[in-house]
């Protein structure tokens, strides 16, 4: 069976990462995998093909981005989150591997493939839905928006005059569109919601679940004091980490783990932070932090992780969470909110601890539960072996395996 993935943006990235390793489980099973993307990122693997790398592929791909920008122009008190219109897309189906595919398989596509084109795909189309994009207007996370439930228009973060306002025009596209598309949702949250929204409704293949995954044989744990000691950590404090490729974006709740950090001693931990967080938020707390940057490679990942006493994980609106089970797989137990993506990955008290929403006293209170029990083996050993079971890319290949059998053979 030949499968060719779809895969905007890059691919080192969390939706690329994703992608990438159920890609790599596929092939591992027999599987005629390969990846079609837009990334400047190919690893120098010669099952994925950047469209990127051509001179005609890097000039489309600009000139489709400034045409969503010019049209986002328009709405100049919009707010400043990621949108986007889904009108504008790269010639996917003229290349070989898309020709030869039995298979196509939708990921994060944005830039790469318009809706539009997706109603002439003259294959099963499977789609790993890894935001709320698909099925909304154009925002990537609603928030307190329900708009897409009805088919959006007078979008709140466009902020726009009505008449100007396309996002319905938009969901009525994604619609007519999206019709042969089988939805797979990376967490039971998004599939939830897929199943409320107008766009996928009344879909007549219905959206089913199928977790994201993680390559558990490329995070797996390292003694903590190795760890320690190879990223230099002199402290004996316990360690509280934090991290995404963003933690400044609008739904990945960081102003929520600073409020917690006001219900914990500050003598007694110390932060570590790996992406892009709010430094000078940090500093305001009075703990000792040590902020890493950008960690592009998986070995530097696996160290923070093992060296970490306890994962904070306050997103508030997240489609999954793969640095929770990044986390899990080092056995460091996560603390999250009891909600949407994250809500399904960490087991309460088993795995981590589920805090209410938007409460960041009870997520100080896991925090505290959490640092206390890490002594414990019975709690960091299992981690890893519970979150296997769920969440190893191989056992996501085997589901998406059963799935396009079932689309070829019975089209």
């Amino acid at each position: 069976m030949k499968v060719v993935h779809l895969v905007a943006g890059s691919l080192t990235g969390g939706a690329g990462r994703g992608a990438y390793w159920l890609h790599q489980a596929l092939i591992s099973k027999g599987i005629d995998s390969k990846i079609i993307t837009n990334s400047q990122d190919d690893f120098g693997d010669p099952t994925v093909y950047s469209m990127y790398k051509s001179k005609l592929g890097r000039l489309l791909s600009l000139v489709a981005s400034q045409l969503d920008k010019i049209l986002l122009a328009l709405f100049p008190k919009r707010e400043k989150r990621i949108f986007s219109t889904g009108l504008f897309g790269l010639q996917y189906k003229k290349n070989e591997l898309y020709r030869a595919a039995d298979i196509v398989h939708l990921h994060w596509v944005n830039g790469l493939v318009s809706s539009k084109s997706i109603s002439s795909i003259d294959k099963p189309i499977v789609w790993s839905i890894r935001d709320m994009w698909p099925m909304t207007g154009g925002c990537h996370y609603s928030l307190e928006c329900e708009r897409y439930i009805s088919g959006c228009g007078s979008c709140p973060q466009l902020n726009a005059f009505k008449g100007l306002d396309f996002t319905k025009y938009l969901v009525r596209l994604k619609n007519k569109s999206y019709s042969k598309v089988q939805p797979v949702g990376i967490s039971d949250w998004v599939t939830d919601e897929l199943k409320r929204s107008a766009v996928f409704r009344e879909a007549k293949l219905k959206a089913i679940t199928i977790n994201n995954c993680v390559d558990f044989s490329i995070f797996e744990p390292v003694d903590k004091n190795v760890a320690r000691n190879i990223l230099n950590i002199t402290s004996s404090k316990k360690i509280i980490l934090v991290g995404s490729t963003s933690l400044t974006d609008f739904y990945k709740g960081f102003s929520y783990f600073i409020e917690s950090l006001e219900y914990l001693n500050k003598d007694d931990y110390l932060i570590c932070a790996f992406g892009k967080p709010d430094v000078a938020a940090l500093k305001s707390t009075g703990f000792e932090y040590l902020a890493f940057g950008y960690l592009y490679d998986n070995l530097s990942l696996k160290l923070v992780y093992s060296a970490a006493d306890v994962f904070a994980a306050p997103s508030i609106q997240e489609a999954f969470g793969k640095t929770l089970v990044e986390s899990m797989a080092c056995n460091t137990p996560v603390v999250c909110f009891d909600a949407t993506g994250p809500a399904s990955i960490v087991k309460h008290k088993i795995t981590g601890y589920k805090a209410k929403l938007y409460d960041a006293k009870d997520f100080s209170v896991g925090l505290s539960w959490v640092l206390n029990k890490s002594s414990d083996e019975s709690l960091s050993d299992g981690v890893r072996d519970i979150a296997f079971k769920d969440f190893d890319s191989s056992v996501a290949a085997d589901q998406y395996i059963l799935l396009y059998e079932n689309m070829v053979f019975n089209e």
